[in-house]
């Protein structure tokens, strides 16, 4: 028998942390993406710190709709107790700025950058010239320009494209054989490994929100059930 395959790890959990958010088992099946000699397969898209506190995912992707605070970062980075990418801006909030946020969030423990796709190539350069963690940048459409960012310094690529996410991760890939990928896998262990079969290294999952968790344990107490 070989050991190395056929051994499975054994499972721990306490009585009150056994209540906590999985990713899907899906994602464990993709290659990671290995950073600062940690492997990442699962990155979880949230800013809730009640959320962020209990789940399994290997990272956390901090980002949001609203100009990147560092106040906001420092409070994931204290919280978290996993590595946290970082949103620094890129669509609304542009140029000088997305440099200043980035160099404090790598000062704050960032272990990576995370910018909107519409970043010019010419602040990626600049934020690359200025932070020594990876600049991650976001692709939702295929574009031209993703070649001058790839070029001005972004080292990974966060594929974000809906429904179409599969087939852009694969075109990109077809593009950029050896860059590493992290994509949306979808709400089902089928859609997540469709996504790795397209060339996705890690996947990013949105975990339920407080208010979706709540209801299901609020809606036992109504019934008169233990919390489960």
């Amino acid at each position: 028998m070989n050991i190395i395959e056929k051994a499975v790890p054994p499972r721990i959990d306490g009585t009150l942390r056994k209540f906590s958010l999985r990713v899907p088992e899906a994602i464990w099946k993709c290659s990671g993406i290995i950073l600062f000699g940690r492997r990442i397969k699962s990155l979880a898209f949230t800013t809730d710190l009640a959320i962020l506190r209990n789940l399994n995912a290997d990272a956390i992707l901090a980002v949001y709709p609203f100009t990147p605070q560092p106040i906001i970062n420092q409070a994931l980075l204290t919280a978290a107790d996993i590595p946290v990418f970082a949103g620094v801006g890129g669509g609304l909030t542009k140029g000088k700025r997305v440099v200043t946020l980035g160099v404090f969030s790598e000062m704050q423990g960032a272990v990576g950058l995370v910018v909107n796709a519409p970043t010019a190539p010419e602040v990626i350069a600049q934020l690359s010239e200025n932070v020594d963690i990876p600049i991650v940048v976001t692709v939702t459409r295929w574009c031209e320009e993703l070649h001058q960012q790839i070029e001005a310094g972004a080292s990974i690529l966060n594929v974000a494209a809906g429904a179409n996410t599969a087939d852009l991760v694969r075109q990109v890939r077809s593009m950029y054989p050896d860059i590493p990928i992290m994509a949306s896998g979808g709400p089902t262990d089928e859609s997540v490994l469709v996504t790795i079969a397209a060339g996705a290294n890690a996947i990013t999952w949105t975990p339920p929100s407080n208010k979706e968790v709540f209801s299901d344990v609020m809606a036992n107490y109504r019934d008169g059930k233990e919390h489960s």
